[in-house]
């Protein structure tokens, strides 16, 4: 009994083989496959070279993923460059928040005279230099149409 089971299964084999070679054949014989198949064999050598980059490509990418030094090395170089900026940015962040909390507990009315003062200020001068400056950027970017 598992004999006879054993030779249908090799005739479904069998089978299962001349139908697909029948299904390759007719699929070769249609018109856009066999231009497609032109089309491969004429860009056989570009379709060569371009693997060959890839591969070389790979092999370069899994080699730097792999090196431990390379990798600590930009790590470190990334935290040199991104640390002096995120301690600047605490720091703006920490002084508006005080700024903030110290306008909302201070209730006087600022006046003339109060504006008058603040603008002899060398810090209220360089905001305000600064905003003069980049309001003069900003309409010269408008009228050249960037």
């Amino acid at each position: 009994m598992s004999q006879n089971t054993m030779q249908d299964a090799a005739q479904g084999v069998e089978t299962t083989a001349t139908y697909t070679e029948k299904d390759v054949l007719d699929q070769l014989t249609k018109p856009e496959v066999q231009q497609a198949l032109t089309v491969l064999v004429e860009n056989l050598p570009k379709l060569a070279e371009m693997t060959t980059i890839l591969t070389k490509t790979y092999d370069i990418v899994q080699t730097v993923a792999k090196d431990e030094v390379l990798i600590n090395d930009l790590k470190g170089g990334m935290e040199e460059f991104v640390k002096p900026v995120q301690e600047k940015a605490k720091g703006l962040a920490q002084a508006a928040i005080e700024a903030n909390e110290r306008s909302r507990e201070e209730s006087a009315t600022v006046g003339l005279f109060g504006m008058l003062k603040m603008l002899k200020d060398p810090q209220v001068q360089q905001v305000l230099r600064f905003s003069q400056a980049f309001l003069e950027v900003l309409a010269e970017r408008k009228n050249s149409g960037k």
